[in-house]
């Protein structure tokens, strides 16, 4: 049988957006962005402060009302908040509170975390540890795929903005440069040096966002981007706003209002394996992976391929060894023949529970 159309009608409700804002230091995007969180049309609104190091100060902004997300600087930890954020968003949504707010100062700071990231990776790897050992000034060769993580864990966090029950705004720095030419040149036209603007985060952020505003410290703020029906703005010419303030753009120009709803925007993955890789990741004993072995009992009605199918089942069989006989380290390795053969016969244990997981499970 052919598949069946899945399809709705649209329902023409305007959806909260994703601001980005990005400008050069000083030109008040943190004052303005936490000054909105005072706003009759807002409810609860959290800050998470990243390298900036202002968030307590900015309580003293008149009318700020806001909570700061406390987090230990680690990526899993910001992560893992913004998540948090997300959810606590949905609840006031579903609840028909006043909607969230979430703002990120700065964004700028989290792509350069992931930057460092990815080059500390890179230093570590064989050839460029012998390069390093050689000559200490030497340049490091960063993988492509250490960039794809990098990016992978950065796109995370804008599909958690993207897709926010509420109010998301991220802050960037942004500034002028002298543009450049395919071999890296100054760009010069009649003599004069060609200028151009950078925002500095990961290069599709203004893409991904909904919203692009740049502030400078000598003009009025200026859209340089807005995905809505209700106004445009042309390529290559900003819309200045003179009297800028987020309250007039959200609920003003957007046309935003309690019944606005996060874009329905499901997550483009290559399979369907990535949730139950993620679970059983999480499986912290043999009864949670026979637990997930008996859902995957359910074959086509899991919404898996056969191809995918196959692939969890695997999955879940290689848990259970690893948590049969986890890996050893430096600090634990058999120090005796004895001890040796006690873990390889664990080892061994483990791939026949691995065997017989299914028999077990039915």
């Amino acid at each position: 049988m052919p598949p069946k159309i899945k399809s709705r009608r649209p329902t023409g409700i305007v959806p909260w957006p994703f601001i980005l804002v990005e400008g050069e230091e000083g030109a008040g995007k943190s004052y303005q962005a936490i000054e909105f969180s005072g706003s009759k049309h807002i409810g609860q609104a959290y800050v998470m402060d990243l390298m900036e190091g202002s968030a307590d100060e900015y309580a003293g902004i008149p009318g700020a009302r806001f909570e700061v997300i406390e987090h230990d600087g680690s990526y899993q930890s910001i992560a893992e908040q913004v998540e948090a954020v997300w959810w606590e968003a949905r609840r006031a949504a579903t609840a028909g509170e006043k909607p969230v707010l979430f703002i990120i100062d700065s964004g700028s700071a989290l792509w350069r975390m992931l930057s460092n990231w990815t080059y500390e990776r890179a230093k570590r790897s064989d050839r460029n540890r012998n390069r390093l050992a050689e000559n200490p000034d030497a340049n490091i060769d960063i993988g492509r795929h250490l960039w794809n993580d990098s990016i992978e864990r950065w796109n995370r966090i804008i599909y958690m903005l993207q897709t926010m029950p509420g109010i998301a705004i991220m802050l960037c720095r942004g500034k002028e440069i002298s543009a450049t030419d395919g071999n890296g040149q100054p760009l010069i036209v009649n003599k004069k040096a060609v200028k151009d603007w950078r925002v500095s985060a990961q290069k599709d952020t203004g893409f991904d966002s909904n919203v692009w505003i740049r502030v400078r410290r000598d003009r009025h703020p200026e859209i340089i981007k807005a995905r809505t029906l209700r106004f445009r703005v042309e390529s290559g010419k900003p819309m200045p706003l003179p009297d800028f303030s987020y309250e007039k753009l959200i609920f003003g120009m957007l046309g935003c209002s309690i019944n606005s709803q996060p874009r329905d925007m499901p997550e483009l993955v290559g399979d369907r394996t990535g949730p139950w890789m993620k679970r059983i990741a999480e499986a912290t004993d043999r009864d949670a992976c026979v637990a997930l072995w008996k859902e995957l009992d359910a074959g086509p009605e899991t919404g898996l391929s056969e191809a995918e199918w196959k692939t969890v089942r695997l999955a879940v069989q290689e848990r259970v060894r690893e948590l049969a006989a986890p890996p050893t380290t430096i600090d634990d390795e058999p120090g005796s023949d004895a001890a040796r053969l006690r873990a390889a016969a664990e080892a061994e244990q483990a791939a026949a529970d691995a065997e017989v997981l299914g028999e077990d499970a039915a």
